[in-house]
């Protein structure tokens, strides 16, 4: 990705965060000074267990995942895709993250630390309000996703995965969504052939 590229998405972020939090042009041009854009290649690990961090992550174009490492074997935990926010556990914990954040694209990201987020809220007070709304909402949606996860049996869990996901499906190797869903790849192959499988059989009557 070249300068140029990451200027023209830099540019796009920006008006689509003054669309969403219609900031005035004071906030904009604050926004614009302080942002900080990095990108990374595909393979790059970000976090890695035992780390701290206070650095929040907006995936600008890119894929990130999280994951921990138990008996050898990678289990994905989230997927972070573009115009989503990976903030470390060890904002909230003050502890060192237990888990690590992958690039499994190229990525580029604006990356929030507690510096300029101090900075923002001091100059625009509003912030917090707005901030604190957003963290509200997105602790709401991963507690209501999270319980559905749990009862839901893994058939349910990949059709939810097809629904709630589908621009993964094409993006994600298998084995990652596998793990993510808590099934081996080959019960994941198994659960794919079955319902297509049903899919082909259920055409056949319509007709």
């Amino acid at each position: 990705m070249n300068l140029k590229d990451i200027e023209i998405l830099k540019d796009q972020y920006l008006k689509e965060m003054m669309r969403i939090m219609n900031f005035s042009e004071d906030e904009f041009n604050a926004i614009k000074d302080t942002t900080i854009l990095k990108a990374y290649k595909k393979g790059t690990v970000l976090l890695k267990e035992g780390q701290f961090s206070q650095n929040t992550y907006y995936i600008i174009k890119g894929c990130l995942i999280s994951y921990h490492i138990i008996d050898g074997e990678e289990k994905v935990t989230s997927f972070y895709t573009e115009k989503e926010t990976f903030s470390p556990s060890c904002i909230v914990t003050k502890k060192p993250i237990e888990h690590y954040v992958e690039c499994i694209e190229d990525c580029l990201v604006s990356i929030g630390t507690p510096e300029s987020e101090k900075l923002m809220l001091e100059k625009f007070p509003r912030f917090e309000k707005l901030c604190r709304i957003y963290s509200e909402e997105l602790l709401v949606k991963q507690k209501t996703a999270f319980d559905h996860f749990k009862i839901a049996s893994p058939e349910q869990r990949y059709l939810d995965f097809i629904h709630k996901r589908p621009d993964l499906l094409q993006r994600v190797p298998q084995y990652h969504i596998a793990s993510y869903l808590g099934l081996t790849p080959q019960s994941l192959s198994r659960i794919r052939k079955r319902l297509l499988k049903n899919e082909v059989n259920h055409h056949k009557i319509a007709i």
